[in-house]
C-alpha cells in the first residue's frame, strides 16, 4: 500500500513539473504598453507642466520627463532612461508633451517587459526547486520506510538465525505480523517452535533413557548382590579348594557386572564434553551488547560496565546470558534488575527477577541436569539451561551461583579477568 502511495506521489509531482515547464515554455511575454495608462500619464504631465516639482504619478507606470534640450525635469525612480537614445536602446515608449498647442518636451515611459520576464523566470525556478525538494523528501522518507520494513527485519532475522544455529530456541522472533514479510517471519518462528518441541522431545527421551538405566541398574544390582552374597557364603563354608575357586570367580564376575552397570549409569554425563569452550581475551565493552541482545523483552536496565579485559568465550558467554534471561522471562515474567561490579580478579554480573524466588532446598538442585524447580511443573522445559551455563562458566574459569534475592531468584555470574592489565 505504501509503495503504491509513494509511486503515486512521485508520479503526481513529475506531472506537475512537466506541466509547469510547458506553461512557462508556451507563455508569451506581453511587451505592449497599456494605452489607457500611457494616455493618463501624458495628460497628467501636460497638466502639471509648469509645476512638475509638485507632480504626482497617478499610474503604475515608470517614466521620465525631458524638456526640449534633453534635461530631466521629472522621473518616477532612478535608473530609468535619461535620454531619447537610451530609450530607443531599451525599447521604451517615447511621446511628445504639448502645452498650449506647442511642443514642450518628451515623456519616456519605461518598458517593463524584461522585469516581467525575470519575475516569470524566478517563479519557474522556485517551482522547480520546490518540486525537487519534495522529490528528495519523498525519496528520503521512502528510504527510511524501506529501512524500517525490509532492511532492519532482515538484520533481525539474521540474529535470530544465529541464535537458532547456537541452539537457543527459547527466544521468539518478535516482529510485526503486519509487516511486508510478516508471514515469512512467522514461518521462521513456527520453525523455531517445532525445533524447540523436537529438542524437548529429545531431552525427554534422554531423561527417559536415564530413568530406564537407573531402573535397570537397580533391578540388576539386586540379584547380583544376592548372587555375590550366596557365593561368599558358599566360599566360606566349602572345604573343597576347587569349589572355593569357583565361588571366588562368581564373586569377581559379580563385582565386574556391578562396575559395568555403574559405568553405564554415568555414561550419559559424558555428552557434555562435546560442547567446546574456547576462552580468550575479550573487552568488557562487549558485555553490554551481550546483555542487551539477551534481553529480548527489553525489561532490564543495563548499567555501565567497568573497563577491563575479560577471559571468556564470547559465544558461550552470550549463551549463558540468553539462558538466564529466557528462564527469568519464562518462569517469573517480570522486570530484571542487573548490577555489574568488579572485585578482586573477577567481573561479577547479578541478575534478579521479581518472581519471588524458589524454595531454599531446591536452589542446589537447579544447576543439575534435568532438574527444575517446583514452580516450573506446568511450563515446558528440559532443565538443561542452568546446567550447561554452569559448565560453560567453569570452563571459562568463572562461576555461576544461585540465591534468593530480595524480590526473586538472583543469578550471579562471575567472569574471570584476563592476565593482562586493566585497560
Amino acid at each position: 500500500m505504501k509503495k503504491h502511495l509513494f509511486l503515486s506521489a512521485l508520479s503526481f509531482n513529475f506531472v506537475l513539473q512537466i506541466a509547469a515547464l510547458i506553461f512557462f515554455a508556451f507563455q508569451r511575454t506581453d511587451s505592449t504598453q497599456d494605452a489607457v495608462l500611457v494616455n493618463e500619464a501624458v495628460q497628467t504631465v501636460q497638466a502639471d507642466w509648469n509645476r512638475l516639482e509638485y507632480h504626482d504619478n497617478q499610474t503604475r507606470l515608470d517614466y521620465v520627463v525631458l524638456d526640449l534640450g534633453g534635461t530631466v525635469l521629472f522621473q518616477t525612480k532612478p535608473g530609468l532612461s535619461q535620454s531619447v537614445n537610451m530609450a530607443v536602446v531599451r525599447r521604451d515608449t517615447i511621446l511628445d508633451i504639448t502645452t498650449d498647442g506647442s511642443l514642450s518636451g518628451k515623456i519616456i515611459i519605461a518598458n517593463d517587459s524584461a522585469h516581467h520576464f525575470e519575475t516569470q523566470k524566478h517563479m519557474l525556478m522556485l517551482s522547480l526547486a520546490a518540486a525537487t525538494f519534495f522529490e528528495c523528501a519523498l525519496c528520503i522518507g521512502y528510504h527510511f520506510y524501506l529501512n524500517h520494513t525490509i532492511i532492519k527485519p532482515f538484520h533481525h532475522l539474521k540474529g535470530f538465525a544465529e541464535r537458532i544455529a547456537d541452539g537457543n530456541l527459547d527466544i521468539p522472533l518478535t516482529m510485526d505480523r503486519h509487516n511486508l514479510f510478516g508471514a515469512f517471519t512467522e514461518s521462521f518462528d513456527i520453525m523455531r517452535t517445532e525445533l524447540k518441541h523436537a529438542r524437548m522431545a529429545e531431552a525427554k527421551a534422554n531423561a527417559d533413557k536415564k530413568e530406564l538405566v537407573a531402573k535397570l541398574s537397580h533391578d540388576i544390582k539386586t540379584p547380583i548382590a544376592s548372587i555375590k552374597a550366596a557365593s561368599e557364603v558358599g566360599a566360606a563354608l566349602t572345604q573343597d579348594e576347587k569349589l572355593r575357586d569357583n565361588y571366588t570367580q562368581i564373586i569377581l564376575k559379580a563385582d565386574q557386572i556391578n562396575a559395568l552397570i555403574s559405568n553405564l549409569f554415568s555414561a550419559t554425563l559424558e555428552e557434555l564434553n562435546q560442547l567446546s569452550v574456547c576462552p580468550a581475551d575479550l573487552e568488557s565493552a562487549n558485555l553490554k551488547n551481550m546483555l542487551a541482545n539477551a534481553d529480548y523483552l527489553h525489561r532490564a536496565r543495563i548499567p555501565s560496565v567497568p573497563d577491563c579485559i575479560l577471559y571468556a568465550d564470547s559465544l558461550r558467554l552470550q549463551q549463558v546470558f540468553d539462558n538466564i534471561f529466557a528462564n527469568s522471562y519464562k518462569y517469573a515474567n517480570t522486570e530484571i534488575a542487573v548490577a555489574i561490579y568488579q572485585e578482586n580478579n573477577r567481573l561479577t554480573v547479578t541478575l534478579e527477577d521479581r518472581g519471588g524466588g524458589v524454595k531454599s532446598e531446591e536452589l542446589p538442585l537447579l544447576k543439575e541436569k534435568f532438574k527444575r524447580g517446583s514452580n516450573a511443573r506446568h511450563l515446558e522445559g528440559a532443565g538443561l539451561g542452568l546446567y550447561i551455563s554452569d559448565y560453560f562458566m567453569r570452563e571459562m574459569q568463572g562461576g555461576l551461583s544461585l540465591e534468593n534475592g530480595t524480590h526473586g531468584l538472583k543469578v550471579i555470574v562471575s567472569i574471570s579477568l584476563s592476565g593482562r592489565q586493566q585497560i
